[in-house]
């Protein structure tokens, strides 16, 4: 036998990967007559480098692919860059370069490390949110939710970057400071142009029951996120003949008022501003920090009291009017404050002196509220005409007072940024009057060459804000899914692709870009732009990629380059330790002997492939060897093939493809030069690559072709046969307390747990341990189970 070829990964990989370019391998259009099936994974933002996490979640979403591929299906993966953003201003800056050519720069950078990954996407459908092509329909798309009147313009407090000079979202607000500037953020009331989320609150909500195929966590923090509260609404009549309205959850709290909280940006804290220096300072002073619920409850207490006060509208006792720093500016922007039942409350009234009066007690005990709130519901007491009612039966009792109401904690998502490299909100707005406004969409072209234009005597401006970049990121699923629409937004093959059948990212978004990505789509379906109302079926969340323990990053110096480990070890190692290390939703930890690992196992079924390629294969029957090798292969097809589609489990369908290669015993390959059992070896490894090839592609079709006429792309998912899992299966004795009472029949895979199930479940067992307490289980692995009772 001649030298055998050893191998090399450089040298196969872009082989590979120019025949599939040359091929249009991936390349998809819509079939009625196939089962589609659309995977997609968040993409990314163009930072010039591919980092070890980009890797994983990419790899996921291509092993997903490859196999629903395998089945049969028609099978959408396409990529695009989510380009507009903060760090391209900066980094043009600090480099002397326009946003736009780092940006293109370094989307040429990445799209040459994940081609040499291998992914089978279609690059025709690529696209970046920078693009003109793109953020036009997104600049029309708005001025059609305008019409709808989903789009508002209104005065908000936001949080301000005094350095960066733009508004932050609260999620990078990070201890007070500007994630990138490290700036204290200001509190600051500005115009801004808002989506309606709020007028599907309901529905983001009671959907969410529907997304089975997501992750319960998401959904519970969307849910929260939501925030649907049941309560009631107050109003409270002033000294300043204002009226405050509040909303509360506890109604039953009523009588326990003792003053009323207003936020810095309330209507009558800023009339007070006008004429009180002191509160003009104290607002100012405490304007620093970010407006997200979480950090104003960590925040510490500060109030100011108002030379004013509030009416209760049952008693019309006075109650003292404050402004606090905790009060957040949705809703009312007020809050009753009830000291005896509101942990929060309590702080504030025990800092400030202000009256404590405890309404609820607790049936069954006495209470003390001298050291914290009573929090919980209860009896109600001190409270007139509902004393003696429990918390829960009071607002058919108030409903002359106040009004029942749903409240939401999701607000209008507030979209202007103050920011050059982004897609232009497409809006003129009238000079002398702002509530006066143009949408691009009834201007004529010529008109918008133009920053500024004179219609009825009235002069029109351009907005100069841009879009938040989730703007983007919040349709362009259904944009990749009718990339050749040029004369309108989507076209019928979005319809047909859509909804998403499996996204892929980070847990990290779960209520921005998940949730408005949700709000997108229900909108469009309200314009019949599209057919569904839910983006994504199924989702998967992976976790973070770590080294040493910690998440890898420049400062702490535990990055690992991919494209490094790429040339040393190839694109199929990489690949296969990053499915292999951890299930795809937990964090994985990093490890270098690991990656050798995987380069060792494919170095193994490359140097088998090359014993047996040569040989001739010859009809034989059957012996003992070839009968455990197939019992063997059809058990690992069955659980990879459960591991692959309904459990996403791809670390343990390595382990089981693995050990189905190191079950072949040394005998075997040393008999093969002379023995006629070939058949039976190459069977093994055929099935081995077609199970690996979603994982390994470029080894897989390499190997395949060494052993086949046909392509491995060709090739369907292998089929187990059932006739070898029927004689798998063998006899377990169930004893109890060293007495056989009966025998089950359990397959060579079975794990230990479903085993003992099982033998509990035998009828003549049940009789000799139901009631009895099982002291201990003796487990001997393929013979019997013996429960010790008493």
């Amino acid at each position: 036998m001649g030298k055998t070829q050893e191998y090399n990964p450089s040298k196969i990989e872009k082989k590979i990967q120019d025949f599939w370019e040359k091929n249009k391998s991936f390349e998809v259009e819509a079939d009625s007559e196939k089962e589609k099936f659309y995977c997609l994974s968040m993409f990314p933002y163009p930072s010039g480098e591919l980092h070890m996490g980009h890797v994983r979640n990419y790899t996921i979403g291509d092993v997903i692919s490859r196999f629903q591929r395998m089945k049969g299906k028609n099978v959408l993966q396409p990529m695009g860059w989510d380009a507009f953003g903060l760090p391209a201003e900066n980094a043009a800056i600090e480099n002397n370069v326009s946003p736009k050519e780092w940006t293109e720069t370094n989307i040429e950078k990445m799209k040459i490390q994940l081609k040499s990954l291998g992914f089978s996407y279609d690059w025709r459908r690529e696209f970046k949110t920078c693009d003109e092509d793109y953020f036009k329909w997104e600049q029309w798309l708005f001025c059609e939710l305008y019409k709808k009147n989903l789009v508002i313009r209104e005065e908000a407090e936001v949080n301000w970057d005094p350095v960066d000079k733009t508004v932050l979202a609260n999620e990078q607000v990070i201890d007070g400071k500007g994630w990138r500037s490290g700036a204290e953020v200001e509190k600051k009331t500005i115009s801004q142009w808002a989506l309606k989320i709020e007028d599907y609150a309901d529905e983001l909500l009671t959907e969410l029951n529907n997304l089975t195929g997501w992750p319960e966590q998401v959904k519970l923090m969307q849910k929260n996120w939501i925030g649907k509260s049941e309560g009631m609404e107050f109003a409270f009549e002033t000294s300043t003949k204002d009226t405050l309205k509040v909303f509360t959850t506890r109604p039953d709290t009523i009588m326990g008022v003792t003053f009323i909280a207003l936020s810095l940006s309330h209507p009558i804290t800023k009339s007070f501003i006008e004429e009180d220096e002191d509160l003009k300072n104290w607002v100012l002073e405490n304007s620093k920090g970010s407006t997200s619920e979480i950090n104003s409850a960590l925040a510490a207490k500060e109030g100011f009291k108002l030379n004013a006060h509030a009416y209760h509208p049952i008693t019309k006792q006075k109650i003292e009017i404050w402004v606090g720093n905790y009060v957040l500016q949705y809703g009312f922007g007020a809050l009753m404050g009830v000291p005896a039942h509101d942990q929060r409350d309590y702080d504030f009234a025990k800092k400030y002196n202000i009256e404590i009066k405890q309404v609820i007690q607790d049936p069954e005990k006495k209470v003390n509220i001298s050291k914290e709130a009573y929090i919980e519901k209860g009896v109600i007491f001190n409270s007139d005409f509902l004393d003696g009612l429990f918390s829960d039966e009071v607002l058919d009792k108030l409903e002359e007072f106040g009004k029942r109401k749903t409240n939401f904690r999701l607000r209008n998502w507030g979209v202007s940024r103050q920011r050059s490299w982004g897609a232009p909100i497409p809006m003129m707005i009238n000079d002398a009057d702002p509530g006066d406004v143009l949408p691009f969409s009834e201007l004529k072209d010529a008109d918008l060459k133009n920053d500024s234009i004179s219609l009825n005597n009235k002069i029109y401006t351009k907005d100069s804000d841009t879009f938040d970049t989730f703007v983007e990121s919040s349709w362009y699923f259904a944009r990749f899914a009718s990339y050749k629409s040029q004369d309108k937004i989507l076209d019928d093959e979005a319809n047909y692709w859509l909804p998403v059948d499996q996204y892929i990212g980070g847990i990290e978004h779960a209520i921005l870009h998940l949730l408005y990505s949700r709000f997108f789509c229900k909108a469009m379906n309200d314009l019949n732009l599209l057919e569904t109302r839910e983006p994504f079926t199924n989702l998967l969340c992976q976790g973070m990629v770590l080294k040493d323990g910690s998440k890898m990053s420049k400062s702490k110096g535990n990055v690992v380059n991919p494209k490094d480990l790429i040339e040393e070890f190839g694109s199929d190692a990489v690949r296969m330790f990053s499915m292999f290390a951890a299930p795809p939703n937990q964090s994985l930890e990093w490890s270098n002997e690991g990656l050798k690992g995987s380069f060792k196992f494919l170095n193994k079924l490359w140097n088998l492939t090359q014993i047996i390629k040569t040989q001739k294969i010859k009809d034989s029957d059957e012996n003992e060897i070839d009968e455990k090798l197939e019992v063997k292969l059809n058990q690992t097809i069955k659980k990879v093939s459960d591991d692959f589609d309904r459990r996403q489990s791809f670390n343990t369908a390595i382990s089981s493809i693995m050990e189905l290669i190191n079950f072949i015993p040394s005998i075997f390959l040393e008999e093969i030069t002379t023995s006629q059992r070939s058949k039976t070896l190459r069977n093994i490894v055929n099935k081995t690559l077609l199970m690996l090839y979603p994982i390994s592609p470029h080894i897989c079709h390499e190997l395949w072709d060494q052993l086949n006429e046909d392509k491995i792309e060709d090739n369907k998912w292998p089929n187990f046969d059932k006739s070898y899992l029927e004689s798998s299966e063998f006899d377990f004795v169930v004893q109890v307390n060293g007495k056989v009472r009966g025998s089950i029949k359990v397959g060579l895979e079975d794990e230990k747990e479903n085993i003992i199930n099982s033998a509990k479940k035998n009828e003549n067992v049940k009789k000799f341990i139901s009631g009895k307490e099982v002291l201990k289980v003796i487990f001997i692995e393929k013979k019997l189970i013996n429960f010790v009772v008493k």
